[in-house]
């Protein structure tokens, strides 16, 4: 076995950062760009939304604190929307807006588009499908990322940072807490409820175990479907430890046996009342998506541990496209086709949202559906590779999406 069969088949950060990820071509353009001494050419690039995901009327930016290290120490300024800022593919006049917007020596930077794309797409898609799920269990409920089994490993944490932003309560995923500075949050795997039964001969075992054995501040939540009725193994559950020492009960039910998972719960959630148990939470996980989500909530569930449905979140495709160049020492507008030309800002309406794109130098004031304020959204971030704005934490991030998705429909723009 030779080394490279030996190493997981990962890009490291090393590798990005040397530009070892990027597609050819832009290697290829370096190098004529360079051949034929034009490798000082400064241009201006927009980031904007190539499409969204059918049902989806806007998006949420996530991935810009990567972009900005992959940019630091280049020779580039580099404007954004702050992370966590809401944006759709078209303002309120219906031109397309720029997310991002990087300025610079066109070579200093080509290698880094892929990646840039990248991290933009990716995070976006994850934190908005997470914000969305949010938007409809609204507040009350709790909402965990169990994605890291459901995407390559090496980007499970990068799963679970856009997922808290976006909104969820906490994540399972190791490696991704650590990102957040947030203790891994989960339950038990029926592996345990397994080896308990066989070995012991009781799987109520493998519960008192859990009690016995991990700390106080790990919430017990009791997994109850993987050997009797769901009913059943919840009452054996809140029995084995007492009501007053559970925080809750897991569902986990496969299809197979599901049924209507909603009818499931309701059962669960009487047989619990009946008892005087109604302080136990019933926590789901397994196929939990935006279709189901209302249904179960209606239905009784507390709180959900929601994988594929993050982990496989549609990406939000951007693209980068120059739509200026500088020659003697002016900016030159100019694009290709279906893009428009020229340095542009973004204004938002501080009330509702809206958005509108206006070139560079003009100014907006007020918001033409509420009459609100109106805030430039482009701002600097790098000035010739140097950070000039502090990054917000993901806890001050998350909660600016969460101030914005009491704006938001979930089916329309502001002004629609």
């Amino acid at each position: 076995m030779t080394h490279r069969d030996k190493d997981f088949i990962v890009a490291l950060p090393d590798d990005i950062k040397k530009g070892r990820t990027t597609d050819v071509y832009f290697l290829r353009t370096v190098k004529i760009l360079k051949s034929e001494g034009l490798e000082k050419v400064r241009v201006y690039a927009e980031i904007t939304v190539s499409s969204m995901p059918r049902s989806y009327r806007w998006a949420i930016l996530g991935g810009l604190r990567d972009v900005i290290k992959l940019f630091r120490g280049l020779p580039v300024d580099l404007y954004a929307m702050p992370e966590g800022s809401v944006f759709y593919d078209r303002d309120y006049y219906g031109t397309r807006e720029p997310i991002l917007a990087i300025s610079g020596e066109y070579a200093s930077f080509a290698v880094y588009e892929t990646p840039m794309l990248g991290f933009l797409a990716f995070g976006s898609g994850i934190v908005t499908k997470t914000a969305r799920l949010r938007k409809i269990a609204g507040n009350r409920i709790k909402i965990l990322s169990f994605g890291a089994r459901r995407m390559h490993p090496a980007v499970s944490p990068f799963i679970s940072f856009y997922a808290y932003i976006g909104g969820c309560d906490g994540v399972s995923c190791v490696r991704g807490a650590e990102f957040l500075g947030v203790k891994p949050m989960g339950t038990m795997p029926h592996s345990l409820i397994i080896i308990y039964r066989a070995i012991r001969g009781n799987h109520a075992e493998a519960w008192r175990a859990f009690h016995r054995v991990l700390p106080k501040d790990v919430p017990r939540i009791m997994l109850v479907d993987t050997f009797y009725d769901e009913k059943e193994e919840a009452l054996m559950a809140v029995e084995a430890l007492g009501p007053e020492n559970i925080y809750g009960i897991r569902l986990d039910t496969p299809s197979s046996r599901r049924g209507r998972f909603e009818d499931i719960v309701r059962e669960v959630k009487w047989e619990l009342k009946l008892r005087g148990w109604e302080k136990v939470k019933i926590i789901l996980s397994g196929g939990i998506d935006e279709e189901s989500l209302s249904r179960l909530i209606e239905a009784g569930a507390d709180g959900f541990g929601i994988g594929s449905t993050i982990a496989n979140a549609p990406i939000i495709d951007v693209a980068m496209d120059i739509v200026a160049v500088e020659r003697g020492g002016s900016w030159i507008p100019i694009a290709k086709r279906g893009k428009m030309a020229g340095l542009k800002q973004v204004y938002r309406c501080q009330k509702c949202l809206t958005d509108i794109v206006v070139e560079i130098n003009e100014k907006v004031s007020q918001c033409p559906v509420c009459g609100g304020s109106m805030r430039e959204m482009l701002l600097p971030y790098l000035r010739n590779g140097e950070l000039v704005r502090e990054i917000p934490s993901p806890h001050e991030t998350r909660e600016y999406v969460l101030d914005q998705l009491e704006k938001l429909d979930l089916n329309r723009k502001p002004w629609e």
